[in-house]
C-alpha cells in the first residue's frame, strides 16, 4: 500500500481542520497536526463552530471533557459538516464511563452522519451495547471478535469504523483491515488517541475512503516505531512522537503491516 501517496497530499493542500477536542490534549493535537503537514484549528462556542466548520476541510469532535455548552456546539458543528459534506470524524471519549456521556454520544450519532468513528475496543462496544468492562477512558477488557466488532459497528452507524488497539481494526462494513504499526508504550501517553483522530480527519479531508483511514493509522504506528526508537519513556517518547509525524517520508512505505 502507498500511504505515503496520501500523506504527500495532505502536505500539498494542508488541509484545515476542526478540532472540537479533549482540553485535557488541544496543545498535543494542535502541535501534532502541524508536523505532520496540516493546519488546526480549535473552536468551541456555539456562536461561530458553524462559521468555522464552513471554513475548514474536515471536522474531529471528541467528548474527552464535554460539557453541555461544548455538546450543543458540536450538534451544531456536525450539521454544518454534514450540510457541505466535509469529512466528519466522532471520538467516543470513555464513552463507557457515564451516563451523560453515553446520551451526548448517542444523541450526535443521532444528529450527525459521520464519515468516521474512532476510538478503542471498550468505546465502539459500548456504542454497539456490548458488554464491556471499561476503564474510564481505557479500554478496558472484553472478549468480543474487534475484527468482527470493526465491521458490525461500520454497519450499524452508517460509517467507516477504527479500533485502536494492539492491531487496529479498520472497516467499512464490506472490507476490513488490521493495522499493526505502533508500539505499546503509546497506550502510556495522554492524547495519542485523541490526535489520532484528528489525523484521521486531516487524511480524510484529502480523499474520504478506507484507503485514506488505512494510510492514517500506518503512518501514525509507524511514527510511533521510530520514536521508540530514541525513546522506551514516555515523556521523551511524545516528544520524539512529534518530530517522527514531521519526518514520515516515501521510504516508510516499506515498514506497513497490514492483515487483508
Amino acid at each position: 500500500m502507498d500511504a505515503y501517496s496520501y500523506l504527500h497530499a495532505l502536505r500539498q493542500t494542508s488541509p484545515l481542520v476542526h478540532n472540537m477536542t479533549n482540553q485535557v490534549v488541544a496543545n498535543f493535537v494542535a502541535n501534532g497536526l502541524l508536523s505532520l503537514g496540516a493546519s488546526p484549528i480549535m473552536a468551541y462556542a456555539e456562536e461561530e463552530v458553524g462559521t468555522i466548520t464552513s471554513i475548514c476541510n474536515a471536522t474531529a469532535l471528541n467528548i474527552g471533557t464535554i460539557t453541555s455548552e461544548v455538546f450543543y456546539a458540536m450538534l451544531l458543528a456536525g450539521k454544518a459538516a454534514n450540510e457541505l459534506a466535509h469529512p466528519l470524524v466522532f471520538d467516543p471519549v470513555g464513552v463507557g464511563a457515564s451516563d451523560y456521556r453515553k446520551d451526548c454520544a448517542e444523541r450526535l450519532l443521532e444528529t450527525a452522519c459521520m464519515t468516521l468513528i474512532r476510538g478503542n475496543a471498550g468505546e465502539i462496544a459500548t456504542l454497539c451495547g456490548i458488554q464491556w468492562q471499561s476503564k474510564g477512558v481505557d479500554s478496558g477488557a472484553g472478549n468480543y471478535d474487534l475484527q468482527n466488532l470493526a465491521k458490525e459497528a461500520a454497519l450499524k452507524f452508517n460509517c467507516m469504523i477504527a479500533i485502536s488497539g494492539e492491531t487496529d481494526w479498520i472497516s467499512d462494513g464490506k472490507r476490513t483491515v488490521g493495522v499493526k504499526n505502533g508500539k505499546a508504550l503509546m497506550t502510556q501517553v495522554t492524547g495519542m488517541g485523541c490526535l489520532l483522530t484528528a489525523v484521521s480527519a486531516a487524511f480524510l479531508a484529502v480523499d474520504q475512503s478506507l484507503d485514506s483511514v488505512i494510510a492514517a493509522h500506518s503512518l501514525y504506528g509507524i511514527a510511533g516505531d521510530h520514536a521508540y526508537q530514541k525513546s522506551q519513556a514516555p515523556g521523551t517518547f511524545q516528544m520524539h512522537f512529534i518530530d517522527q509525524l514531521h519526518l514520515l517520508n516515501e521510504a516508510d512505505n516499506q515498514y506497513i503491516n497490514i492483515i487483508e
